[in-house]
């Protein structure tokens, strides 16, 4: 059984679409979900909905104890966690966290980096970002995750087209269906990358 970690601050739509994904795989298990933002959507879904069903426990940190102690951290080893998916979690990772888990610690980005990246740049900013630049197209960026905000190893892009007229809620919108359809399959194609499962 190979082990995977969600980090969350949001609404939980990717998390929700990475644990349905694994649900009926016997080779991996999302062991846990993990949030420093105890008003995140993403809590709700897992404790009443995708979580309940699938029996995913949820954490709960704030920033001492991710960044002044070395707990997140060696829960994450003693639960021999695999991999480390980043899906809408706001905060740059430690870089103990960083150094335990090499090239095993990836996020989603909701646009085309290099462009629109950085501290600041996330959810509604980088769509509002995209529209103002006029750029005719924006996309996914799934990436390796080291302690600078968004300059991690590129692993995989999806683009989709920005229209004259489009706004950043239409951009938004177009994005996430690029998160959902390829964030999942992404993470499993790195579990068998790295050696990690058998799908």
């Amino acid at each position: 059984m190979k082990r995977i970690v969600l980090f969350a601050s949001g609404s939980g739509s990717n998390a929700e679409k990475i644990a349905e994904y694994f649900a009926d795989n016997t080779d991996v298990e999302i062991s846990l979900i993990v949030s420093n933002n105890p008003k995140a959507g993403v809590i709700e879904r897992a404790r009443r909905g995708f979580g309940q069903r699938l029996h995913i426990p949820v954490l709960l940190f704030d920033r001492t104890t991710f960044y002044n102690t070395s707990r997140i951290t060696q829960l994450l080893l003693n639960q021999n966690i695999d991999l480390i998916v980043l899906a809408g979690f706001m905060w740059l990772m430690p870089s103990e966290l960083v150094r335990a888990f090499p090239n095993k610690i990836i996020n989603i980005h909701p646009a085309l980096l290099p462009k629109f990246g950085g501290k600041g740049m996330y959810g509604h900013f980088v769509h509002e970002a995209v529209v103002a630049a006029r750029e005719t197209e924006s996309g996914i960026t799934i990436h390796y995750v080291n302690e600078h905000y968004d300059e991690g190893q590129i692993i995989f892009q999806a683009r989709c087209p920005v229209a004259t007229t489009d706004t950043p809620d239409d951009v938004a919108r177009n994005v996430q269906v690029l998160e959902h359809e390829h964030y999942p399959r992404v993470v499993a194609e790195m579990l068998m990358m790295t050696g990690l499962a058998n799908q």
